[in-house]
């Protein structure tokens, strides 16, 4: 009879419990993806680091658990960590951290478009995964899969129209590379203190009282980018599902 080391059976168990994820820079520059695991939710994380250098046209891929839960990749732009390590390292994205985000508190300095999961190692639980623009866009951004599951995309260009209020930051030429959300972009005391209809926040805090009506630029974000979050209850339209069974792997692409 041939033996197993209990190395040998965990990494067969984990090879077969595990979802193959590939990140794509399809931007003609540099950017610097970033990833983050809301470890309050879940301690299932991705055999990755929480941050890498990508070059234009390059791609990396990693194995990620079936029970990876709150989840979320994006990528940082105009980036140098060798001054100022940490969240203002980067023009927009940036992270407690400095290149490898913290696992604890690098979750992000917006504006950035973000590309989310909760993923499901019960069959009867599907994958859930969404594209959001609610904390602000700094990249079109697409997330694909290889079972057929719906696409959520946003592949416009949101920086040059965006409105003056919510544009910027802007790089060394004057080009605006983000766009921030009305939470973000039109902060006020009444935001800040947790009552809010733009961060549905507070006595906002339900669909019922904050609707996307009463979110200032909601039509700007749906308009152009359709299957993303624009503003926190934007599930029926933006929150997608898979067949945890099914087992898909994942493809995240910045400039699709």
């Amino acid at each position: 009879m041939k033996l197993f080391s209990v190395a040998t059976v965990l990494a067969s168990i984990a090879a077969t419990t595990a979802r193959t994820f590939t990140v794509f820079n399809a931007c003609p520059f540099t950017i610097w993806p970033a990833m983050f695991t809301d470890l309050n939710v879940g301690s299932a994380v991705p055999n990755f680091a929480n941050g890498w250098q990508a070059a234009s046209f390059t791609s990396v891929s990693f194995s990620v658990p079936d029970n990876w839960r709150a989840g979320r990749i994006w990528a940082r732009r105009d980036c140098n960590f060798s001054q100022n390590p940490g969240p203002n390292s980067c023009l927009d994205g940036g992270c407690n951290g400095g290149l490898v985000c913290d696992s604890r508190t690098g979750t992000g300095v917006p504006p950035a478009t973000l590309a989310e999961w909760t993923l499901s190692a019960d069959p009867n639980i599907p994958d859930n995964y969404d594209l959001s623009l609610v904390d602000g866009y700094n990249l079109p951004a697409r997330i694909s899969n290889n079972k057929g599951c719906p696409v959520a995309q946003c592949n416009v260009d949101l920086g040059p129209n965006c409105p003056a209020p919510l544009k910027g930051p802007f790089d060394s030429t004057g080009f605006p590379v983000g766009c921030k959300s009305a939470c973000v972009g039109l902060a006020s005391f009444f935001s800040w203190t947790g009552d809010s209809a733009n961060c549905c926040s507070g006595s906002h805090n339900t669909p019922q009282t904050c609707p996307s009506s009463g979110v200032q630029f909601y039509s700007y974000f749906k308009s152009n980018c359709p299957t993303a979050y624009a503003y926190a209850f934007d599930d029926a339209t933006a929150l997608f599902t898979c067949p945890s069974s099914a087992k898909a792997d994942y493809t995240l692409t910045f400039c699709p």
